[in-house]
């Protein structure tokens, strides 16, 4: 099994995948363990000096101007996990907490919190064993940082809370005592160390950018599917015409699509016909897939920064031998990063249903109705559409950016929050909603595609058409759509389908 180091630095995101949902391990460097150490030995300095230290010997929020005995220190840390453990809502899936969990101990790795080496050593073994920590889906304001969730991920050191392990819902204690593990008893700052830092909205977020950096390379090759049987032009994808305006991700776009349908007889076919222009669903394809291709790489820019940052509060710099109080905790840079991803992938869904209109409407493509022979007995693809219109209206509501809301919290101490973690939530909401769509669009030009019997398609476009019609048979009669939806999902996401097309016309975008 593979595991992954981390240090200070130079954690990407395909380390992250690799943790949250292949299984991978998590170690830290003998560098972390140093940095680690020397932090933990200033703040047992500072409290045996009685300093006055945030959250260490302090309460939290407005009640930091409560001074903390060093008695009560213990207490202090097991009452701040338990108060801030007020979740609600659906469980995060396993590879959302597994990414939640790795991405706290990069952070914790990083050497600038008071938490101790036997804690953070328990949280890898509760990652690599397999131990789940139910963490409710909701309850965050993203700052200071993704407090209530990361308190319910941390219940389980202590062996509170509950976790999932090989598929059971177990209490802490017992799903600790089943991998031979034993609780923790937190030391001064250990709590605040845990739970103040935004992985809950990064963990989230990296995997919602993951996914959508692949959904950028499936949503051309599925509109050049839908461009060639809809008699479409390959004069868009000109470089000349992206030159005069070089924005890097519709010029990426376009040269995708110009070699995904090199070759194409379908193209040749009718390149004299009295049309003029096409409709701007193909036209402008790669401008408005381009840009949101643009939004995707920003955010994951700021993903990656992240996911390499110490966002505690306080912060410990041992070389100076000071602790500095600050904001890392707020989440507003991957608030608004991941609102601009979810709006970015709203359109990749909007422009992708509208193909889907053109392909089934007779009167816009010169094809059956609904791509079916014996219209009327057979419904073909129409209700695909209409699931297709449904999901993209929801992305409409959905992609209302949150991080423009803010609600006061803590006696108004912490006066301007992000929703970060909201922001994230409902960008991968709609990022499952794009794929769905641009899913119904693959199976319709698939299924268009099987009508051009005489006429070979692009080398990239015919490679598609092969790889789905290894998994899905042409719709010959009606059956039950749902079930082709998820066997077109299946082949999206285990990159079969990229593979398929980038072996005929080179890596893509």
């Amino acid at each position: 099994m593979k595991t992954i180091t981390l240090d200070f630095q130079g954690m990407t995101l395909d380390d992250l995948i690799d943790i949250a949902r292949n299984g991978a391990k998590a170690a830290i460097s003998e560098n972390s363990e140093k940095l680690i150490k020397k932090s933990r030995c200033l703040i047992e300095k500072w409290v045996r000096e009685e300093k006055n230290i945030y959250g260490v010997t302090t309460g939290f929020g407005d009640l930091s101007r409560v001074t903390i005995s060093s008695k009560d220190t213990r207490t202090l840390q097991k009452n701040l996990l338990m108060s801030h453990a007020a979740g609600v809502g659906n469980p995060f899936d396993q590879e959302i907490v597994r990414a939640v969990m790795a991405l706290r101990i990069k952070d914790l790795a990083r050497g600038h919190s008071s938490i101790c080496i036997n804690t953070v050593r328990l949280l890898i073994d509760i990652l690599n064993k397999g131990i789940c920590p139910v963490i409710p889906e909701k309850g965050s304001v993203g700052a200071s940082g993704d407090l209530c969730p990361l308190a319910h991920m941390s219940l389980v050191l202590m062996g509170m809370g509950q976790a999932f392990y090989k598929g059971e819902l177990l209490d802490g204690a017992e799903a600790l005592k089943r991998c031979g593990l034993k609780p923790v008893q937190l030391e001064s700052g250990e709590g605040l160390a845990l739970t103040n830092g935004t992985q809950v909205m990064t963990g989230i977020g990296g995997l919602a950018v993951y996914d959508a950096l692949n959904l950028c390379r499936l949503i051309d090759i599925a509109a050049c599917m839908s461009l060639e049987v809809l008699m479409g032009s390959r004069t868009e994808f000109d470089p000349r015409i992206q030159q005069v305006r070089p924005h890097p991700g519709q010029a990426a776009a376009a040269d995708n699509m110009l070699r995904i349908t090199q070759n194409s007889e379908i193209v040749s076919s009718h390149k004299d016909c009295c049309r003029v222009q096409d409709a701007y669903t193909l036209r402008c394809s790669p401008q408005v897939h381009g840009a949101s291709y643009d939004a995707v790489k920003y955010a994951a820019g700021v993903i990656e920064t992240e996911i390499n940052s110490s966002t505690g509060n306080p912060l410990i710099f041992h070389d100076t031998e000071e602790f500095l109080t600050g904001g890392n905790f707020h989440g507003q840079p991957v608030a608004l990063a991941m609102d601009f991803m979810a709006m970015a992938l709203a359109e990749l869904a909007d422009i992708s249903e509208r193909r889907i209109e053109r392909l089934v409407n007779p009167m816009l493509s010169g094809l059956p109705a609904f791509l079916v022979s014996d219209g009327g007995l057979n419904s073909g693809f129409m209700i695909a559409q209409y699931t297709a219109a449904s999901l993209v209206s929801e992305n409409k509501v959905l992609a209302h950016p949150a991080c423009v809301d803010s609600i006061p919290t803590s006696a108004n101490k912490e006066d301007h929050v992000s929703m970060g973690t909201i922001s994230a939530r409902k960008c991968r909401e709609i990022l499952k909603n794009a794929e769905s769509v641009i899913a119904i669009e693959f199976l319709c030009a698939a299924q268009a595609l099987d009508l051009f019997t005489n006429l070979k398609p692009g080398k990239g476009t015919l490679a598609a058409y092969e790889l789905i019609r290894e998994s899905i048979s042409s719709l010959e009669k009606d059956r039950i759509i749902a079930s082709d939806i998820q066997a077109m999902k299946k082949i999206m996401a285990d990159k079969k389908l990229i593979k398929a097309v980038e072996d005929k016309v080179g890596k893509l975008l």
